[in-house]
């Protein structure tokens, strides 16, 4: 049997630590109780509100039929739409002209899925999707409709002596390169007379991952603006090198570094009045080394002390050159064991 003292020594020991815990308990979950209070109160309220509104329709029903009582009442969040299919079109805004080359393989309605759906947050956005292809494919035209955005559906296909050489493409032509020149050159008719339609144009390939706040940042665009891009060239990122008075005066790059632009396609904006301006520039089909179709273009438009570095000087990242990974399909057989009609 346990001595007197010894249970009252017990008790002084326990009673100090079960009031603290008790206190520490109450303090934590009374602002819980106090939102989750005034969330069923609003919540309450907008049940009255509906209910009176139904009980003045209805000719004087009682609005408890359409209610539920008190002790049925839980926690209900109501999420608002924060935008609409596309956002709505602002006449102050210049547009921001995508430009995006793509080409029928399993993950090309995911990768178009994808960006689509970031494009639905950007106001005053014009899509305009190249197919590499004889026609245009009801698998891209159907999408495009479907997303609601602002777009124009072009096609025109690399010849096969571009694309193939052997079992392998032809580095000398990389992927995109009649399809992007034939986005400018409708940018051109379409605008000729028009120079004073304020609008930026960007190469965004259906493979990368764009931050929104990428889109804002090149709105502001005065001839071509720069910025940082990830998982390119073997490294984290490659970027343009700004200087203490903010001017570009060279490349982070592994590859190559000395060349005019040692740039990613989606490392750049430019003003369309630029575009408009200097109608020879185009990328070139002949004789451009590979990594230098960038180049090709932006050499006949600006100089390296004309560019624009973005994303705070460029030292942020907002655009990942992501690439889906090839899908292994190696189940389906020659004869292909899933409706090869089911769009993926």
């Amino acid at each position: 049997m346990p001595k007197r003292r010894d249970i009252l020594a017990i008790v002084l020991i326990v009673l100090p630590w079960t009031l603290l815990i008790t206190v520490w308990h109450q303090s934590a979950i009374a602002p819980l109780l106090a939102i989750r209070k005034e969330r069923l109160a609003v919540h309450h309220h907008r049940l009255s509100d509906e209910g009176a509104e139904g009980k003045r329709e209805t000719g004087g029903q009682d609005s408890k039929e359409y209610c539920a009582s008190d002790k049925d009442i839980v926690e209900v969040v109501r999420t608002e739409y924060v935008y609409t299919r596309p956002p709505p079109w602002s006449d102050v805004l210049p547009t921001i002209h995508i430009i995006t080359p793509t080409y029928s393989r399993p993950v090309q309605k995911a990768e178009l899925t994808r960006i689509a759906n970031t494009f639905l947050h950007v106001p005053n956005l014009h899509w305009i999707l190249i197919e590499d292809s004889q026609r245009r494919t009801p698998l891209v035209t159907s999408l495009l409709r479907e997303t609601g955005l602002n777009y124009t559906h072009l096609n025109v296909e690399t010849p096969k002596s571009f694309k193939i050489r052997g079992d392998t493409r032809d580095p000398r032509i990389p992927r995109g390169t009649m399809q992007r020149n034939l986005a400018l050159r409708w940018l051109r008719e379409t605008f000729k007379n028009n120079t004073s339609q304020p609008g930026i144009v960007y190469f965004a390939d259906d493979d990368n991952s764009y931050s929104l706040e990428l889109f804002e940042e090149m709105r502001s665009t005065r001839k071509v603006s720069v910025w940082p891009v990830a998982f390119v060239g073997g490294l984290r990122y490659e970027s343009p090198k700004v200087n203490a008075a903010g001017k570009v005066y060279g490349w982070k790059a592994v590859f190559d570094p000395h060349r005019p632009f040692a740039i990613d396609m989606a490392g750049f904006a430019i003003n369309l009045k630029l575009i408009l301006a200097k109608p020879q520039a185009y990328f070139k089909l002949r004789g451009v080394k590979g990594g230098y179709q960038e180049s090709s273009l932006l050499r006949e438009l600006v100089t390296l002390n004309d560019l624009e570095p973005k994303a705070a000087n460029c030292t942020k990242i907002l655009v990942w050159h992501t690439r889906t990974e090839k899908p292994i399909l190696v189940n389906e057989g020659k004869k292909g064991f899933t409706d090869p009609n089911m769009e993926i």
